[in-house]
């Protein structure tokens, strides 16, 4: 049987990493991409490519190097993303556009270029990996909630259109994983002199320990296995602990301004 081939974005560290290093042990040959190759020269665990999911060039430089050596193009996992923090009105417009440029337009990118040759092969899996925080709009981490949600919504968008092809997508939202993401998010500068500073300041200390307290990423890498596995995946899956994915059914069953208390006396707000 031929050795299925996976690309994951942002593989060089945290989910992606955790992801990588589990396909490989399952006998999948995968590629991992990072924005800058120099910054890994040790790096052993499985191939890894110098590949911005904000660069289209770049994205067709990799691409087209795999599909020139192993000649297909089986699962891509949509995992690099980077977390963004503050109160909206004070987030400047340009950390917003970067943002959505990876955690958004970085998925529609990779799946522009992925999907000519998985129509060609009449096969393929895409994987888009959002955030259980895409469900609902959380305090000053609006805009990272904001593009996971997106991300959700075009997923089940390009599903149906690419439905004829023989390919498949689908979501996958994680809770809180111990990963080093809180060190490479961008935090709008807690200003004493703001009028939220206060607020601002104590969610921004829950949200790290939430991080600090997260689960294992390995158990997203068994879904990630799961879903390459299952012959006709869902639209949405959800990995995380049980309060966060119960947080979801709240969400669907409390009226609105309830769900929202829940959402402030969590946050102390």
């Amino acid at each position: 049987m031929r050795q299925k081939i996976v690309l994951i974005t942002g593989g060089s560290s945290g989910i992606g990493r955790s992801v990588g290093l589990f396909l490989k042990s399952k006998g999948y040959k995968v590629f991992g991409t990072t924005r800058n190759l120099q910054n890994y020269p040790e790096f052993s665990d499985f191939k890894l490519i110098e590949l911005d999911v904000r660069d289209n060039t770049s994205i067709d430089l990799a691409i087209n190097s795999i599909i020139a050596s192993e000649g297909f193009l089986d699962v891509l996992i949509n995992n690099a993303g980077i977390g963004i923090t503050g109160p909206i009105e004070e987030t400047p417009q340009t950390e917003i556009k970067k943002a959505f440029d990876t955690n958004f337009h970085g998925p529609i990118n990779m799946a522009r270029a992925a999907l000519p040759q998985m129509r060609k092969q009449n096969s393929g899996l895409i994987i888009n990996i959002t955030s259980i925080a895409g469900y609902m709009g959380l305090p000053y981490r609006g805009i990272y909630s904001a593009s996971k949600g997106a991300l959700e919504l075009l997923t089940e968008a390009l599903r149906m259109e690419t439905k004829d092809f023989g390919i498949k997508i689908t979501n996958l939202a994680p809770g809180d994983f111990a990963t080093n993401i809180a060190a490479g998010r961008y935090h709008a500068p807690a200003n004493s002199a703001s009028p939220y500073y206060k607020p601002y300041s104590k969610t921004l200390g829950i949200i790290d320990d939430h991080v600090q307290e997260g689960q294992n990423p390995i158990k997203v890498a068994e879904m990630v296995y799961k879903i390459i596995n299952t012959k006709n995946p869902k639209v949405h899956y959800k990995v995380g602990s049980p309060v966060q994915k119960f947080s979801l059914i709240l969400k669907k069953i409390l009226p609105d301004k309830v769900y929202e208390r829940l959402l402030l006396n969590h946050y102390k707000l």
